[in-house]
């Protein structure tokens, strides 16, 4: 398994360019969410303005991504006095297989603010339920630690709305950044899991990831809080939100997912 950071780091300022995706970060057939997710961030934030800071990245799963060959596409759709919208599209076989959509903005002076967000709940890592160490794990599963706090585990039957806890990266220690903070996002499984109590595939079919506030200086192996809640799911499809804080507590992410479950 390559090293998380070394993939972002074989990503090259060009706008169009060719990436080897790298073995043992499989999901199902098709490599990790976060890690796709993270790489189409790198290759984008080479188009966003000095002093811009990402606001908000929306990634479309198209098709499943695979190890292998693929061509990085970079588009710069406006870049304007305070916002610069990008696009990134990763082609395999001369196919769209992922579409990201990156949103920088500068800060500006502003009447409105409300500041108030959602607190975590007064809960340590140490009080939750680790995932167990089975062959039914996904391979990416590898690369990080979870602590359930709220809601059960995967395929536990478990009927909660809610479904989170804490999570890091287990063997990478380094700052923070964009790239492994959505690796360490996208690891958490989607909350309609523990709904069920047989094995069954589920994936994101689109992530929204929002950014209040610049990320604070934390360590990747440092833990991390996640609470995801169903808003509804049925036919299919479930449709999500979380909030993600750091660990003082300040909301640094909200994620709002739409999810296929076949079960």
């Amino acid at each position: 398994m390559e090293a998380f950071d070394q993939v972002l780091q074989r990503i090259t300022p060009a706008a169009e360019q060719q990436l080897e995706l790298p073995e043992g970060w499989g999901q199902g057939r098709a490599l990790f969410g976060g890690l796709t997710a993270a790489i189409a961030w790198q290759h984008g934030q080479a188009g966003a303005a000095t002093g811009q800071q990402l606001r908000a990245m929306t990634v479309s799963f198209v098709a499943p991504v695979l190890a292998g060959q693929a061509t990085l596409q970079r588009r710069i759709l406006r870049q304007g006095k305070n916002v610069t919208q990008i696009a990134v599209d990763f082609l395999q076989d001369d196919e769209v297989v992922l579409a990201a959509l990156l949103t920088y903005g500068s800060a500006r002076a502003s009447q409105v603010s409300v500041t108030d967000t959602p607190e975590p709940r007064s809960v340590a890592p140490e009080a939750g339920t680790p995932f167990p160490t089975v062959k039914l794990l996904p391979e990416f599963a590898r690369a990080f630690d979870y602590s359930v706090t709220v809601g059960g585990l995967p395929f536990s039957g478990n009927k909660s709305r809610e479904f989170g806890g804490f999570m890091r990266f287990r063997d990478l220690s380094q700052p923070i950044s964009i790239g492994t903070f959505l690796g360490l996002v996208d690891a958490w499984p989607p909350a309609v899991l523990p709904h069920l109590t047989e094995l069954a595939p589920a994936s994101s079919l689109t992530w929204t990831i929002e950014f209040p506030c610049e990320l604070p200086q934390q360590l990747t192996n440092e833990w991390w809080h996640y609470v995801a809640t169903i808003d509804y799911a049925a036919e299919g499809y479930g449709h999500t939100h979380a909030h993600i804080w750091d660990k003082h507590g300040q909301l640094v992410a909200i994620s709002r997912q739409t999810v296929t479950v076949f079960a």
